[in-house]
């Protein structure tokens, strides 16, 4: 059996021997969201320290656990702190939750991150739909033998985002009057926020924002057949476009800014999904 997939079948293991939730959308609490719990009917939780061998956040803000429970009466599986490539995982287990949510069930995937806003008619506190994504400055989670338990060699990845679900999130934003960007996500390493002339570059290739997050998690989500969608907040105008420097706090403070709106337009999303898979 393939390394990858055995670690991955013992921390699904793991979890199915104490959880018995039935999950059928994942999420993925970015910043801005962390306190999402406190919208969700929590039945059980999992902390990630009780899963042995899954990688645990060093990110302040993000804590580590995994809530089972319902939103709108849909069976959810979010995850409460995500992992980073910059922390020094390999890209292997950074993604291995989002395999995890899928193989404890859930067909669709919801990806929250924050971001900085590439397009300059993006201001901080925005909500973009992601509607595609780069992945090119960040290594692929599907390089080395293929896991074929989960999917394909060479997986088509021209729906990244799945349009329908892209409709369902514009539906949420107009139901709740959350207004919505739309645009293309584009993952880099991290942990330094990217250059001016990478900016460039990303605005060059037709990104609408940048990350640390997300894009890799989406990729292993779709090989494995779920569903994706994700939502960015646009927390900061990334390097050069303006006289600020970036941190840290100015990313925390606008995510918190515009947590309300956030929690109310995912709750939204969640609710209409759960009609489609009704």
């Amino acid at each position: 059996m393939n390394q990858i997939y055995e670690k991955l079948v013992k921390c699904a293991d793991a979890v199915k021997s104490k959880i018995k939730f039935q999950p059928k959308v994942a999420l993925i609490l970015g910043s801005g969201l962390g306190d999402y719990a406190e919208t969700m009917q929590v039945e059980e939780t999992m902390e990630y320290t009780e899963i042995e061998g899954f990688p645990v956040s060093t990110v302040a803000g993000h804590k580590g656990r995994f809530l089972f429970g319902y939103v709108e009466g849909v069976p959810v599986v979010a995850m409460q702190g995500r992992v980073h490539f910059y922390e020094g995982y390999p890209m292997q287990d950074v993604v291995l939750p989002v395999r995890l949510m899928g193989m404890l069930g859930a067909k669709i995937v919801m990806l929250t991150n924050a971001a900085g806003g590439v397009n300059f008619d993006f201001h901080p506190g925005d909500l973009m739909l992601i509607t595609d994504q780069i992945t090119t400055a960040v290594p692929s989670p599907l390089i080395g033998p293929n896991i074929e338990e989960l999917g394909v060699r060479f997986p088509d990845m021209s729906e990244v985002y799945n349009k329908e679900l892209q409709d369902v999130i514009r539906k949420a934003g107009a139901n709740t009057g959350v207004a919505l960007k739309e645009g293309v996500y584009m993952q880099f390493t991290g942990p330094s926020y990217e250059t001016p002339a990478e900016i460039r570059m990303c605005r060059t290739l037709g990104g609408d924002a940048a990350g640390m997050s997300t894009a890799c998690e989406a990729m292993a989500a779709r090989h494995m057949g779920m569903k994706v969608c994700g939502i960015s907040c646009i927390t900061n105008l990334a390097a050069g476009m303006s006289t600020q420097k970036l941190d840290h706090k100015e990313v925390q403070e606008t995510a918190d800014r515009v947590a309300e709106d956030f929690k109310r337009l995912v709750t939204e999303s969640i609710r209409l999904i759960g009609e489609t898979l009704a």
